[in-house]
């Protein structure tokens, strides 16, 4: 009588255990990130294309991080070739800057 309890509680009581974990795991996930963790990384306030720009700098810095080339907003491709005619092109490039360097920034933990 004993074992054949032991033998049923035993796998219950994994699976109870296990499926708290994955529940805990879970409900920190979807927590609202911090106002820190999205300020660096969120564009600021401005036209659509500002914006863009800003996330095209924090990706752009992202890749050359992760593909360990020079750190330099200016070697960028898209701050050379910036995808905007005319005038445009100094806000974009502003902008791009301003993402990038926040990136650096964050991930250097300054």
């Amino acid at each position: 009588m004993m074992k054949n309890l032991t033998r049923m509680a035993t796998p219950l009581i994994a699976v109870v255990l296990m499926s708290g974990a994955t529940l805990f795991a879970h409900a920190q996930a979807n927590q609202a990130p911090t106002t820190e963790s999205r300020s660096w990384n969120t564009p600021p306030a401005g036209t659509e294309q500002a914006q863009s720009a800003y996330r095209d700098g924090v990706e752009a810095a992202q890749l050359d991080m992760t593909a360990k080339r020079k750190i330099d907003a200016k070697a960028s491709h898209l701050y050379v070739h910036p995808p905007v005619k005319g005038a445009a092109r100094d806000e974009y490039r502003s902008n791009f800057t301003a993402g990038y360097e926040a990136t650096v920034k964050h991930n250097s933990g300054v």
